[in-house]
């Protein structure tokens, strides 16, 4: 008997969340792929999480996504946890471009849709220094079955009106896939100077009561210890999915002092820290025996009505 209740207590174990990342690498390119110790801690970075995504990708070879891959399958071990990967196209202006890309366990996620935001609205043309690919993703591990994830990385100067802008991505998301559930994160350069505290009152979505902002005005995302910028954001929105957030798992993840680094040797990987916050699992042990005796009660209620 001991044995079958250990059994359920780890099947379904409420604690077994799903958490999802995001990351800007700053400039990852041809020179930081070259040097071991930049690929090692972005990989052992993304190793913690189920869904990363990546930012300031750079390189134009098409190296990243299986670089990451096979780096992450010798970290994982095993078929059970292997990633799948799936960049944007070079996004920019001019010459200068990036990618967005998302490393994901295909054991945990899949893929529903992507959709690349055209960033063509009559009159509102190319808002964004780089438009958001958006993905669609399918969770039946989690809480929430589905989700849309929408990233940005915007360019500092116009931080306010790309920040803004995002809520325009989510009417043509929500016109064009049937979902309620959505995630927005990435570097938006959401504070110091970029984001002055009295422009937040014209941004669609720091004022809808739809959003909620997981990363606060008050904390830091940035590597320097000269610094002090809430620059990296995760906002979600769907009652569902804002229920299935996992209580105080959005947060910052400091990799300087959790792989004992000097700054200089923080700064060489980003100048960014990842920030991440966690879904609950379907269900758990202690959900499935509250809805039983919430149906029990259902009844004996049905009962005393019909008598």
């Amino acid at each position: 008997m001991l044995l079958f209740v250990l059994f359920l207590l780890l099947y379904f174990n409420p604690s077994l969340s799903v958490k999802i990342c995001s990351f800007n690498v700053r400039s990852f390119g041809e020179a930081k792929i070259a040097r071991p110790e930049v690929v090692d801690a972005v990989v052992k970075i993304t190793s913690r999480c189920d869904i990363m995504l990546l930012m300031e990708i750079k390189e134009n070879k098409n190296r990243t996504c299986p670089l990451l891959v096979e780096k992450l399958a010798g970290q994982t071990k095993g078929q059970r946890e292997e990633y799948s990967c799936m960049a944007s196209g070079r996004l920019g202006r001019k010459t200068y471009k990036e990618q967005y890309v998302f490393l994901y366990r295909r054991n945990i996620v899949s893929v529903k849709q992507t959709y690349q935001y055209p960033d063509t609205q009559p009159g509102d043309e190319d808002a964004f220094s780089r438009e958001p690919f958006v993905a669609w993703f399918q969770s039946p591990k989690t809480a929430v079955k589905e989700f849309a994830i929408i990233p940005l990385h915007t360019t500092p100067e116009t931080a306010v009106r790309e920040i803004d802008e995002l809520y325009d991505v989510y009417l043509d998301v929500k016109q064009r896939w049937d979902t309620k559930n959505f995630i927005f994160m990435g570097d938006f350069n959401a504070g110091c100077s970029y984001v002055p505290q009295k422009h937040w009152k014209n941004i669609r979505l720091r004022t809808g009561p739809e959003f909620d902002w997981l990363i606060g005005d008050k904390n830091d995302t940035t590597v320097k210890g000269s610094t002090s910028c809430p620059y990296d954001r995760i906002v979600v929105s769907g009652e569902q999915l804002s229920q299935a957030v996992v209580p105080n798992s959005a947060t910052i993840f400091d990799f300087q002092t959790a792989f004992q680094m000097s700054e200089e040797q923080a700064l060489g990987v980003s100048d960014h820290f990842p920030v991440e916050f966690e879904l609950k699992a379907h269900g758990g042990f202690f959900d499935w025996i509250k809805s039983k005796f919430s149906k029990k009660r259902r009844v004996r209620k049905n009962r005393r009505s019909g008598s």
